[in-house]
């Protein structure tokens, strides 16, 4: 098994991500983390997608530890400053979703709000109600979890078929461009377009066979075959969540295509005492547009659900 680990140098640029690197170790494999805030304040857990890494959190995490949480945002093996293995079969979602599972319980993580978009929502969704005694609240951005009756849109289809058929051997011997990938996704006007493609870029500093885990989650989207996305765990979770009795809180980007806000407005309806809200002018990568405005939002939810608001 090869891996690549990422130089710090690659990150040294990132000047809007001021936040000290942690590390945990097993099966010969380094896992990422950031850990900001009081140790001793309630946990959120913020999970990333596809083909995302912590940084896409940056926004949000100085305001939310400013309300006093502990902020612990994970890169997965194949992203950010995590060790990427560079075979691309070695990723499996039933690989990424028990890999939380551990890392949860190595730092013995409770009280935990966890924050999920895209692949993040299946991951983290299912580790939560494996685990519900370690979870406080679920924050769910904009993701989905596959169950009967999942209506895959267009959107979605085309990215899973270019990861499959039209695009696999460009993305194997040229390159997957991760970084325009977010920038072509942004719902609100960028700063410094170059810069944000750099910034997720780095995670791989050139190294085409490094982005063996971006390719690969695409592939595993349970469109036609539920085993290769871990579909019968997401089902599941899906319809654990109907009995959840915690506080729930959506909030999904109104301008994306791959999960838009009306399946978010769904889900919410069949999950007990669940909040919905829409942020406008945000994307699929919503904390990228709508980072702070987010966190607003559910700050404002959490009072409420806890007889403040």
């Amino acid at each position: 098994m090869e891996i690549f680990r990422t130089p710090d140098a690659a990150f040294a640029e990132l000047d809007d991500y001021p936040f000290a690197p942690n590390y945990l170790e097993w099966d010969g494999l380094r896992t990422h983390y950031l850990d900001e805030g009081p140790k001793d304040g309630p946990v959120a857990l913020l999970l990333h997608g596809e083909p995302t890494w912590s940084y896409l959190y940056r926004k949000m995490i100085p305001p939310l530890v400013a309300a006093g949480y502990r902020c612990i945002a994970p890169d997965y093996i194949g992203f950010g400053r995590s060790d990427k293995v560079t075979d691309d079969r070695w990723y499996t979602i039933d690989g990424h979703v028990d890999r939380m599972g551990d890392f949860i319980a190595r730092l013995d993580l409770r009280d935990i709000t966890v924050v999920m978009q895209d692949w993040g929502g299946p991951i983290g969704l299912i580790n939560a109600v494996a685990a519900p005694e370690r979870f406080a609240r679920l924050v769910i951005l904009n993701t989905w979890l596959h169950h009967d009756g999942f209506e895959y849109g267009a959107a979605i289809r085309a990215w899973r078929d270019a990861a499959v058929n039209r695009l696999w051997l460009a993305w194997v011997r040229h390159d997957l461009p991760v970084g325009v990938i977010v920038r072509r996704s942004a719902a609100r006007p960028v700063a410094d377009p170059a810069a944000l493609e750099a910034a997720y870029e780095a995670p791989f500093a050139g190294n085409i066979a490094a982005k063996a885990g971006a390719r690969q989650f695409p592939r595993c989207i349970p469109i036609d075959d539920p085993d290769v996305g871990a579909g019968s765990r997401q089902a599941a979770a899906f319809d654990a969540l109907k009995a959840w009795t915690r506080p729930v809180h959506v909030i999904f980007g109104a301008d994306d295509p791959i999960f838009p806000p009306s399946w978010g407005e769904t889900w919410a309806g069949m999950i007990p005492g669940a909040t919905f809200d829409v942020i406008e002018r945000a994307g699929h990568f919503c904390q990228e547009d709508a980072g702070e405005d987010i966190v607003e939002r559910l700050l404002v939810r959490i009072a409420e659900a806890d007889g403040n608001g």
